[in-house]
């Protein structure tokens, strides 16, 4: 059987203008997606989807297929824009295999992970943005809290978090909210359901250690990797680069502190953040 390319859309996004741009240089060139793969050093699997629109292009592929074509900036430009779209697509799509995930197991770097952000901290994480208007930010803060729902659901994903010992320490919108935030990771660190465990400080430098990862296990063994970047999002479903994700993750898991070491060390920071007694008169 004869194979067809998926038609394209072009004039429907800038995302989807990359990926026929991409698709008709392409085809200019006389390149299969394997060619070209080897080319940019970027899989198979990837390339085809970012021609669908099905991916955002990741941030270092633009300049590599600018200089596989000579181009010079073209695709440069086009994922300017093709990355300033909202809300993104590839969000929506981390979102979709979230409410279906069986296991969902995540290493957060610097901030606490949206699934675990009480309603304080994640109002003053979104508030951050001084160019977003305060009624799109209520908007944002209502989608991730509605996403929390799926941890205390009937039938919850097995749901696993390492943390940075930096998130711990990060006075992210004052000691109260830091306390209550805390607080609310405490109770989750031992579950039957979910496990949390802190990388300290004293490990130093590990991988992953420019941004946080979402893995992700679905129904009938499915597996999906998210990594993030200065808010920009790359899912992967190439097995190579999941399994990849999961090794990395996996030797973090064996260097972060016991759930039950990391509820004491999430004890003592939130010392830190206790409100100081009022000096007697």
């Amino acid at each position: 059987m004869k194979f067809t390319p998926k038609e394209l859309t072009p004039y429907l996004s800038a995302r989807h203008y990359f990926g026929s741009e991409q698709r008709r240089h392409r085809d200019l060139a006389r390149l299969s997606l394997v060619q070209l793969a080897e080319i940019v050093n970027f899989s198979k699997s990837t390339l085809g989807r970012v021609e669908t629109a099905e991916l955002l292009p990741p941030p270092e592929l633009p300049s590599a297929l600018d200089a596989a074509f000579g181009t010079g900036q073209h695709f440069y430009g086009l994922y300017q824009l093709a990355k300033r779209e909202t809300p993104p697509d590839y969000y929506r799509r981390l979102m979709d295999f979230e409410a279906q995930a069986e296991v969902i197991e995540a290493f957060a770097t610097y901030l606490v992970p949206g699934l675990l952000q009480t309603e304080r901290y994640a109002r003053a994480l979104l508030s951050q943005r001084t160019e977003v208007a305060p009624e799109l930010i209520e908007e944002r803060v209502r989608l991730r809290l509605g996403r929390q729902d799926r941890l205390r659901s009937a039938t919850p994903p097995r749901y696993w978090a390492i943390l940075d010992e930096a998130i711990l320490r990060r006075p992210l919108g004052g000691a109260e909210v830091m306390h209550e935030q805390l607080k609310a990771l405490l109770a989750l660190a031992d579950t039957p359901t979910t496990k949390i465990q802190v990388l300290p400080f004293a490990h130093g430098a590990y991988q992953l250690m420019d941004g946080p990862t979402v893995l992700l296990r679905l129904p009938g063994g499915k597996t999906v990797a998210y990594d993030e970047y200065r808010e920009r999002g790359h899912i992967m479903e190439d097995a190579a680069e999941v399994n990849q994700r999961w090794a990395n993750y996996d030797e973090l898991r064996a260097y972060a502190l016991s759930p039950r070491d990391s509820a004491a060390l999430i004890r003592q920071a939130m010392k830190g953040y206790e409100p100081c007694e009022p000096a007697p008169n």
